[in-house]
């Protein structure tokens, strides 16, 4: 065989893990009601978030270990998305993971969309915000039973709101 062609198919092998990372994944779950994407251009998100939360939801940047009050916040409640206000996860399903980042073991249905990751080589689950595409974090295979899943979330990336208060409207 030539050596041409061998280096032609050894390129060709090791691309071919990085196309799915191309198409946003599948939605996680059946939302109850049907969410509607929210399409705004990326300069009005950076006039109504902070440069932090911009930089993690729309650049998909990671925030440093503990550098986020949700990681104790142990309240019953809701968190939602920091850009479009969608709820995300339900207070019940947080958990103590050690890991600096506020994690889950399951999302609300519908409202979050998976595809690969491979910023680290190794592909990883990415996931994001099924209404303004915004990077919320990545879901791990280490999480308690009975799922076995770690929603590891940057902390910027969400909001808070307790169970007696009601949700914000979602942005348009």
């Amino acid at each position: 065989m030539k050596r041409r062609t061998v280096l032609q198919t050894l390129a060709v092998a090791a691309a071919l893990p990085l196309i799915p990372a191309c198409f946003r994944g599948n939605v996680v779950g059946e939302a109850a009601d049907p969410v509607t994407p929210l399409i705004k251009p990326h300069e009005e998100w950076r006039k109504l978030l902070s440069p932090r939360a911009y930089e993690i939801l729309f650049e998909e940047a990671t925030e440093r270990p503990e550098s986020s009050n949700l990681v104790y916040e142990d309240r019953e409640g809701t968190f939602i998305c920091a850009a479009c206000y969608l709820p995300l996860f339900d207070s019940a399903h947080k958990y103590e993971s050690w890991t600096g980042w506020p994690s889950f073991t399951q999302p609300i249905p519908g409202h979050i969309a998976t595809k690969l990751d491979f910023k680290l080589i190794k592909p990883r689950t990415e996931y994001h915000c099924t209404r303004c595409g915004g990077h919320q974090g990545h879901v791990f295979k280490d999480g308690p039973p009975p799922r076995g899943e770690r929603w590891c979330n940057n902390g910027y990336a969400l909001n808070f709101v307790p169970k007696d208060e009601p949700l914000p409207a979602l942005r348009s």
